[in-house]
Parts: C-alpha cells; structure tokens; sequence
C-alpha cells in the first residue's frame, strides 16, 4: 500500500490511524475514570438531631448528594494541594475599613458591601456573612473569594476579618492572634452589629478560623450576636492535628510550607514583637508545634504549648454553644485525623450537625474532571447560608434554639 501512496497520503494515513487511536485509548480510559468517579463517591454522614437533620434535607439538600471527588485527584493530600494550584479566583472588590481594638491595635475589615442587591436594597436589613480564614489566611484566599461570591449571588452581604498582622496592615501592638483568643472576634461581632443592628449576622469560619469562631460560640453562648455558624475543614483538637502534621510525608508537603509563611510574618513585624518575643528563636522553628512554643503559647500567656492546645481544641467546648452550626470535614484530612471528630457530642447536641465526606482533605472538595471553579465546600456555603437566612425561624425550631439575640 505504501508503494502506491505518495510520502504526503502516507502520513496522512498513519495520523489518521495514530489520532484514532489515540481517542480510543483515552476514551477507554476517560470512561474507566469515571466509572471509578462514580463508584468511588459517596453520600457524606451526617451525625445531628432528627429535627437539624429534616432541616438540611429539605433546605440545604447537598448534604444528601453524593459526593464524588475528582477522579484524579484521589486523596485528602492531593485534595488539598491541587487546590492551592488549580482553583480559580473570583474577581471581588472590596472596600477596606481599618478598626480599634481593645488593646491598642488594628484589625482590617474587607467589606463586600452588594448595595446593588436586588432582594435586599435596604443596607439596614441587608444580612451580613462574616468570613474567618484559615491560618496566614486573609480575604485573598481562593476559598474566601468562592464563599464572597456564593453569599453576594444571594444578595447578601460580606465582610472578612483578615487576621492581625495579615490583611497588609502593620501591627501597632506585640500581639497577632491564637486560636484560642476570641477577643478579635467579638470586637468585630460588635462593630458590625454596631452597623446594622437590624441586620441578621452569620458566622462562617475556615480551619484556624473555623476552631475561633466555634471558640467565640462557646465562649459568648446565648449572647453570641449572630444567627447560626458555619465552619468547614476545622481541627478539632490541636494535640491530634500537631501529631498528624508531623507525620513525615505531611511535615514535607504541609508543616514546613506554613511554619515558613508564620515566620515571614514575624520576621515582617520584628520591630514590634521583639519588644516581647526572642524573634532570633522564633525565626529558628521548624514545625507549627515549635513556633505555637516559641511564639503563640508565650506571646498569649500559656505556661506551655500544652496549655494553650488544650485551649485551642474547640471540640469539648460544643456543649457551651447555642446557635445551629453546621460542620463541615474529610475523613482524610491531613490537617484534622477523623478520629477526633466530635461524633459524640454532634449526636447528642440539637443544635450542631457534623457532615463528614469520605475524601476531601484540607479545604479541598474537589469534585469534576477539571475542578477550577466552585467544589462541593463552596454549593454547601451558598446553600446553607441561604438556608439560615430565608429560613430562620424553621432553624431556630429545628434546633431547639432561642430567637436571635443581636439587639
């Protein structure tokens, strides 16, 4: 055949039969993935009262869908790293407010105020989303983005607390923040209801910024200011986490990366914490556990790094807390073991829901062949928060709670 064909009809042919192939070969696969994708995914547990749980079905209906995580993604550590790489960023511009706080210093509000909101034109009763990021987090994190975007498609209000030190602020006292310390959130609890009074507010909360809003929870009970909670990806106890992430292959990917991004911060706000920390000893840490010893434990007063994990851990303090929360975790969390989940207590308490998915990892929830935009974490905030907010009443009465105790 080939003596009959010119050079040119010869490739041709060969390419032909080559690129044929070819999407053989990756159909096959294709459909080899996504019959695993199927097979693999599961409907996440959820552990509540039978009152939260006929709540969430009927108003916030993801948290019976089956979860199936992106096929080549499989994993809670790759999970949590592809989405630092692949995760888009919704453009969100915000306006920037900088307010006191008790001690002296300054905390930077990022506000997504939506005044062009169709279903709630009046900024007085607009409802209101308080955004808490993870550790070295502020409000440029591509899951903090995601949730904005969520909350403002509903016509609601945003506002993000960068933590102290991390919104491009400078630090006019020696103190940043710990997970334990809530005084940062209560000052910006308050100013926001100072604001709008008549506006109900709505907790939501990421990893370190998920363990200090349930911390404030605990902490403020019935006088908490705000309506119900959200937190997803938390570690619910410091001891379990620090030990997951010194296990060698998470100390590698995790561990050191965020211990690097801890000391940069201080190592940028040394003139001002030197007046209460040995800098030179903190900048030689390696681990988050060697850098909460050096630096957090001391810098807020704990006697020991024990103390201050004991004190961080916000999952014996459910008990305390008195508005629905909803929970959030990946059973493969490197971040947060699954065996310190706090199943018992979600069982027992009526006003908190604990959803937990097979695969997920760290603020992952990547689900989809290409999972650059919203994942599963991102449909379950824009539904649960519409949910506490249309449906208030029906949530309060599904959880055994109180009227809302902002005014």
């Amino acid at each position: 055949v080939a003596m009959l064909l010119s050079q040119a009809e010869l490739w041709e042919v060969c390419a032909g039969y080559i690129s044929r192939r070819s999407a053989l070969v990756f159909t096959a696969v294709a459909a080899s993935l996504c019959c695993l994708w199927r097979s693999k995914g599961q409907v996440p547990t959820l552990v509540c009262s039978d009152g939260f749980r006929a709540f969430l079905q009927r108003h916030c209906p993801v948290v019976a869908e089956r979860f199936s995580p992106t096929p080549w993604c499989w994993g809670g550590r790759m999970q949590t790293l592809v989405r630092v790489l692949l995760k888009t960023n919704p453009a969100v511009t915000y306006r920037n407010e900088l307010i006191q706080t008790g001690d002296g210093g300054q905390l930077s509000l990022d506000w997504l105020d939506n005044t062009d909101s169709a279903r709630y034109p009046q900024c007085s009763s607009r409802p209101t989303v308080l955004i808490l990021p993870g550790l070295t987090g502020n409000s440029q994190q591509t899951y903090v983005l995601h949730a904005v975007q969520q909350a403002s498609r509903h016509g609601y209000r945003c506002v993000v607390m960068n933590n102290r030190g991390f919104g491009g602020e400078e630090l006019l006292t020696p103190l940043t923040f710990c997970a334990a310390n809530t005084s940062d959130v209560e000052t910006v609890v308050n100013h926001v209801k100072g604001l709008f009074p008549q506006a109900p507010l709505l907790g939501a909360g990421v990893s370190l910024g998920g363990m200090l809003l349930l911390n404030y929870l605990a902490h403020k009970g019935r006088d908490a200011k705000i309506i119900a909670a959200l937190t997803m990806s938390v570690s619910w106890d410091s001891f379990e986490s620090s030990a997951s992430l010194e296990q060698p292959i998470n100390k590698l990917l995790f561990n050191r990366h965020l211990t690097s991004n801890l000391c940069r911060a201080v190592k940028r706000h040394r003139k001002i914490l030197e007046n209460a920390i040995d800098v030179d000893y903190v900048l030689k840490a390696r681990t988050i556990r060697e850098f909460d010893e050096r630096f957090t434990s001391v810098l807020f007063g704990y006697k020991s790094c024990s103390d201050y994990y004991r004190d961080a851990s916000p999952g014996y303090k459910l008990p305390r807390t008195s508005v629905p929360v909803l929970c959030l975790n990946a059973a493969d969390d490197p971040f947060s073991p699954e065996h310190a989940f706090p199943v018992t207590a979600a069982q027992r308490l009526p006003n908190v829901a604990l959803l937990v998915t097979s695969h997920g990892g760290h603020i992952g929830f990547l689900e989809g062949p290409f999972p650059s935009g919203a994942g599963y974490m991102d449909r379950l905030f824009g539904q649960f928060v519409w949910a506490a907010f249309e449906h208030s009443a029906d949530l309060r009465a599904a959880c055994g709670v109180g009227g809302e105790t902002a005014e």
